[in-house]
């Protein structure tokens, strides 16, 4: 009886973690995707056939392929607003410098990876050591690689890669029971987000989500800020390069076809739970915040919703987004309460026990410990020097620690 009971608890304890993961940011977007998901198969009952759902992934691809390079990018604090027109930019290279030769395709591949990681560098070493933010960095490169786009092109759609190259965005392994065909694109976005979980756990990518969480922190421990920021916009600029190959393959070479993919970026990663800023967020939550934002935009296509309103749904979703997670976040920290403070000791501990202290690990500001023979041996000092000794020690760093630290990182 008693281990009937028990197995009751555990199984009731186990129900109510998921409900507490579900209705929390980053896990509420697998809960909306669901009854999105529903409600799109309710009024298109054909969209739930193994084909139909198979091709939702294949458009949705590129978007959540961006949406995880976005992530790296606010998680470690900072913006990438260049990413739609990087995208841009290699949909165009790839169109003008292929051609119907097929034997440029690897070449031309090759180099718009350097391109997307030459941009991804020049973001990030100008955020780091120009300390410009990467608002502005980003806006103004997203500007540069559009004028050029447009400069190069004249406006109009030029260019029109091998059948090759474009396969890679527009076909796939066919012959696949009950799906008939398995997209490239899916099985790169596969690639992508595993490659992009394993990188998480190791601790360069925790690394990233403690510099978004405290940079002066971060570099105390001993991490490389400037190389670290780096590399994240190194990785935005790189998966939006592997977008724009996507890209190419059905939605062919004009200088619109990256356009806003930023913001829609921005959008998945905040309805994914990540939190603007940095720090707290998981990557597989930012893809389906991807998934998330696609299946609303098809459901309001189904029930005859102008598509002029998405834009306005998008915004109206960071503000949403961005207001639950710090009310939840909010509401933890206070359910947590505060530490009580330990007492403070009766003598002031010299400047020399404190630096030693700070060395062999200890918090600072700690106060020595003093035992109670050697408090009553002890004289009081005149108020005099109290105050001149209080004065002259320079104030202890206060604590940075967040309450709600466990809710960063993957899950």
């Amino acid at each position: 009886m008693t281990a009937v009971s028990t197995d009751r608890r555990d199984l009731g304890s186990r129900l109510a973690d998921l409900g507490r993961t579900l209705v929390s940011p980053r896990g509420a977007v697998f809960l909306l995707l669901i009854v999105l998901l529903v409600a799109i198969t309710v009024l298109n009952p054909s969209f739930a056939e193994p084909s139909q759902f198979i091709r939702f992934i294949q458009r949705v691809a590129p978007i959540a392929i961006v949406a995880i390079g976005q992530y790296f990018v606010i998680v470690g604090g900072e913006f990438d607003l260049s990413m739609g027109s990087v995208v841009t930019a290699q949909v165009v290279i790839a169109g003008n410098l292929i051609g119907q030769d097929e034997a440029k395709s690897l070449p031309v591949l090759a180099l718009m990876l350097a391109f997307g990681a030459l941009i991804g560098l020049v973001n990030g070493l100008i955020v780091s050591f120009l300390k410009v933010p990467s608002f502005i960095v980003t806006l103004g490169m997203m500007l540069a690689l559009l004028g050029g786009t447009l400069y190069w092109t004249g406006g109009a759609a030029t260019g029109n890669p091998a059948d090759g190259f474009r396969e890679i965005g527009r076909g796939g392994i066919r012959g696949i029971p009950v799906i008939d065909i398995l997209p490239w694109s899916v099985l790169v976005l596969a690639v992508v987000l595993a490659v992009a979980i394993w990188f998480s756990k190791r601790p360069f990518g925790r690394t990233i989500i403690a510099l978004g969480d405290n940079p002066t922190t971060a570099r105390f421990a001993g991490a490389r800020s400037w190389w670290v920021k780096t590399s994240t916009f190194m990785i935005s600029s790189l998966s939006a390069t592997i977008a724009g190959v996507l890209l190419v393959g059905y939605a062919g070479v004009h200088p619109s076809v990256g356009r806003g993919y930023e913001f829609i970026a921005i959008t998945a990663v905040v309805l994914g739970g990540v939190v603007l800023g940095g720090g707290r967020g998981w990557v597989v939550a930012a893809a389906a915040g991807a998934f998330a934002l696609e299946a609303l935009f098809t459901l309001l296509n189904f029930a005859g919703v102008p598509s002029t309103y998405r834009d306005a749904v998008q915004g109206a979703i960071i503000i949403i987004a961005v207001a639950y997670s710090a009310t939840t976040f909010r509401a933890r920290r206070r359910g947590k309460g505060i530490d009580p403070a330990p007492a403070a000791s009766t003598t002031i501990p010299d400047a020399s026990a404190e630096a030693s202290d700070a060395a062999s690990g200890g918090s600072p500001g700690t106060a020595t410990q003093t035992s109670p023979d050697t408090a009553t041996q002890t004289s009081p000092a005149p108020a005099e020097e109290r105050d001149a000794e209080a004065s002259a020690r320079p104030a202890s760093i206060p604590s940075t620690s967040r309450a709600d630290n466990e809710t960063k990182g993957g899950s």
